[in-house]
């Protein structure tokens, strides 16, 4: 039985309208469809056209007097209209150079339009037409697929994935974001060809990979991309972590399995990627730091300061906007502070310190430490989060007392040069942080004068050892 869907959307009545007028048979496809069945709003959809796809966007935005930008090499149309988006193509059917992502075009029905996406439940159709409008196209059963939860190809996954190899990649994106199940064979293809990734660039893999790690549970995604050593391929420092055992109190002993529980636990909390993204390499140096110690057992010393180093390259591979590396780097290096605050004792100096190097990143890297319990004993789950809420109590103290996260030390750089009559260079920082030492341990008010004294008092002993490093 044909099925027909409710279509309410005065920008896509526009069209079909206008379709009419001109005796063309036009269709809303893809993500618009499957987020129509599943009863997800949204915005941005795909229009196919039985016919030039520029040219019908044309008469469309033309009526409309609407924003279009048109892509003659690849024979779309994009038009806006207010907060919603359009594009537009012919019905097409196409081929591939196995080392390129970009397919050679040629005109088709829309079967062929449809056979050519990436997954089933991508590759329905909805007449915008007023003689069936809102009747469903689906003959690869994206509606039974949605109904199941599970992603399957149109085609075989290995001609799916020999065509465009980032749908290996989109295939996790979408178990991750809808929460569904991956085909069998799609996962075997994925395995098979997980190398034809490197012909795509690194924009796209990284771009997709966020959204993987910004999805509601990011593990649905990155279990089956190391299930199926794709994540090798993508994120190998990640992959890595596998098989690295650690001692079980607070955490999983597979590295890997505790990472993607942070992941889970932290998504729980923010919708900030970059938070996310510390979560995901917080133990990312624990392969490179790992010793064994009798009596103890494994150890990872200095894995934080080592994690902390390695996340500007990574951001440089992946090609990640860099200006989210210091946010990241101090997170990766602060994460086990709060915790070893508990077992030196929560002092207001070692507080102190902690909110000065945190600085406004305070909140997320206590986020970041509530997210690293992984424990599966409830009682030890009780206990850790306890000692943090004992940490948090006193943070707040000593920030409503010192208001330390936009704490600023008395004396500046400057300053300390005119007094002590020295040229920039290392030893100007040694007495700055001489001076932020005394007051952060609370030997001296955060006062001018009272650091001015502290710097005087001081200063002699680090000037000559200054003179001795000299060549």
């Amino acid at each position: 039985m044909t099925k027909s869907l409710s279509i309410r959307n005065a920008l896509l009545d526009t069209i079909g309208t206008i379709a009419d007028r001109r005796s063309l048979l036009v269709y809303v496809v893809g993500g618009y469809v499957r987020d129509l069945v599943l009863g997800r709003e949204v915005r941005d959809m795909d229009v196919v056209v039985l016919g030039n796809g520029i040219e019908f966007a044309g008469m469309v935005a033309g009526e409309m007097k609407a924003n279009l930008v048109t892509f003659p090499k690849f024979g779309t149309a994009m038009m806006t209209v207010g907060e919603s988006k359009v594009e537009f193509v012919g019905a097409r059917k196409e081929s591939y150079d196995r080392n390129s992502r970009k397919p050679a075009v040629a005109q088709g029905t829309l079967e062929d339009d449809l056979a050519r996406r990436d997954f089933t439940v991508n590759a329905m159709a909805v007449s915008l037409n007023k003689a069936d409008r809102g009747t469903l196209i689906d003959p690869h059963g994206g509606q039974d697929d949605l109904k199941k939860k599970i992603l399957r190809t149109p085609l075989d996954p290995e001609q799916t994935f020999d065509d465009d190899p980032l749908r290996i990649m989109r295939a996790m994106r979408f178990a991750a974001q809808l929460g569904f199940s991956i085909d069998d064979r799609i996962l075997r293809a994925a395995r098979e060809m997980k190398d034809r990734l490197k012909i795509v660039s690194q924009e796209r893999i990284s771009e997709e990979f966020l959204k993987i790690l910004m999805s509601p549970k990011p593990s649905a995604g990155l279990l089956p991309m190391h299930q199926t050593g794709v994540l090798e391929v993508v994120f190998p420092e990640m992959a890595r972590l596998s098989g690295v055992d650690q001692r079980k109190e607070h955490h999983h002993k597979d590295v890997f399995l505790h990472t993607v529980k942070v992941i889970d636990n932290i998504s729980e909390h923010t919708q900030n990627v970059w938070l996310r993204m510390a979560a995901l390499m917080h133990d990312i140096a624990k392969p490179r730091t790992k010793a064994f110690k009798e009596g103890t057992g494994w150890t990872f010393h200095g894995h934080e300061e080592a994690g902390a180093r390695m996340v500007k390259p990574l951001f440089r591979r992946m090609k990640f906007p860099l200006d989210h590396v210091p946010y990241v780097e101090k997170l990766v290096r602060l994460h086990l502070r709060p915790m070893a605050l508990v077992d030196e004792g929560v002092t207001e100096s070692a507080v102190r310190r902690l909110l000065y190097e945190a600085g406004e990143e305070i909140d997320d890297l206590m986020c970041l430490c509530r997210a690293d319990i992984t424990s599966k004993n409830p009682k030890l789950v009780s206990q850790v989060k306890g000692n943090y809420e004992r940490v948090a109590q006193k943070m707040t103290e000593v920030e409503e007392k010192d208001r330390m996260r936009k704490w600023r030390p008395a004396l500046d750089g400057e300053e300390i040069m005119r007094v002590c009559g020295i040229e920039p260079g290392r030893v100007v920082g040694r007495l700055k942080q001489a001076v932020v030492d005394a007051i952060l341990d609370g030997k001296i008010p955060n006062e001018h004068d009272a650091a001015l004294n502290y710097l005087i008092s001081i200063k002699d002993p680090i000037l000559e050892q200054g003179e001795s490093d000299k060549p």
